[in-house]
């Protein structure tokens, strides 16, 4: 009887990766003030292994709920080219991405956090959270990073794609 591939063999194989950003990019705390937009605090480590990823030929598409012109502007300094703010609805968005041949589920992982997140995480390759996300995340996913959303998990699991893939220390991993 065949094993279930672990995350790490799966990894070899993903392409796409897919991003909630409240509690993974972020550890859920979000400022808000009378008449700006909410400020959240990214890891600067996350933020090089996106950029890193991108410049490497791995494609980041972020799906949020939420909308902020700060979180679209910095995915856009990393080279996101994909931003999906206000989604209601993370699967309704992936099957329309997979209907439009855009999206190839055998080979995309989402990183996600909490309840919201887990239809889309049932339906790619590689289902992966941080260490502090909801019991039902956890319970679900192939990966469960030792660092929390906010504090480095983004990090954790692009850093290990890229050195299963033998694209982590390139001549580009130098620079920004």
């Amino acid at each position: 009887m065949p094993t279930e591939p672990t995350y790490k063999e799966r990894l070899a194989a993903i392409d796409t990766f897919l991003f909630d950003v409240d509690g993974v990019f972020t550890d859920n705390r979000v400022l808000l003030m009378p008449g700006l937009d909410p400020v959240r605090i990214f890891h600067s480590r996350d933020a090089y292994a996106v950029q890193h990823a991108v410049r490497e030929g791995l494609r980041i598409v972020i799906i949020t709920g939420g909308h902020s012109d700060g979180v679209v502007q910095t995915f856009e300094r990393l080279g996101v080219a994909e931003v999906h703010t206000r989604t209601r609805d993370k699967l309704e968005l992936v099957e329309g991405l997979i209907a439009a041949q855009r999206l190839d589920p055998t080979r995309t992982a989402y990183m996600g956090d909490d309840i919201p997140d887990l239809r889309v995480m049932q339906r790619v390759a590689l289902a992966c959270c941080p260490g502090d996300a909801a019991e039902e995340v956890k319970a679900i996913s192939h990966f469960v990073s030792r660092a929390p959303g906010g504090g480095g998990c983004v990090r954790d699991l692009l850093e290990q794609a890229l050195k299963v893939q033998g694209r982590w220390l390139t001549d580009g991993a130098h620079t920004w």
